[in-house]
């Protein structure tokens, strides 16, 4: 998408201008410094765990790089992750602790079931933003992924 883009000859915004946020786009997503610093704040105060935006950023970030080494013009990772909801989801929506699994290992499988979601529906759909799919998808995944991550009482065995 970003290709075509780049075709019909329109300009692709500069990643400082995502990062401040002097961008055109839906309230609370345009500036990445400011959703940094709200994320970092419930992530400081534990009132998110932080597994499930680490593992759904680095999920991201390496998608987008691997990408981004085959074929600069899908847009470098600063602009994937800088554009869109993206942060705005890792951190505020995809913590939300009432559909997100109960343990540590799920809620990593949950972060990277995200992130990898969110980079197939930019790639390969014709969606300009897949964060909120994502985030429903894996939240409709979040019993199946309790389910097989909690720990068992000693002596029972898993069907």
């Amino acid at each position: 998408m970003l290709y075509l883009k780049q075709l019909l000859n329109f300009i692709i915004t500069p990643i400082h201008k995502l990062f401040i946020g002097n961008v055109s786009g839906s309230l609370g997503e345009t500036s990445a410094l400011a959703i940094l610093i709200g994320g970092t704040y419930i992530l400081v105060r534990r009132i998110a765990d932080w597994r499930i935006p680490l593992s759904l950023l680095l999920t991201v970030t390496g998608i987008s790089s691997i990408f981004y080494f085959i074929n600069p013009n899908n847009g470098s990772v600063f602009f994937h992750l800088f554009s869109g909801g993206l942060l705005l989801g890792a951190f505020f929506m995809a913590t939300d602790p009432v559909t997100t699994p109960v343990t540590k290992i799920g809620r990593y499988i949950f972060g990277i079931g995200c992130g990898i979601l969110i980079m197939v529906i930019r790639y390969f759909s014709g969606l300009p933003e897949g964060v909120m799919y994502a985030i429903l998808f894996m939240n409709m995944c979040t019993p199946l992924i309790n389910r097989y991550t909690s720990p068992l009482p000693l002596g029972v065995k898993r069907r």
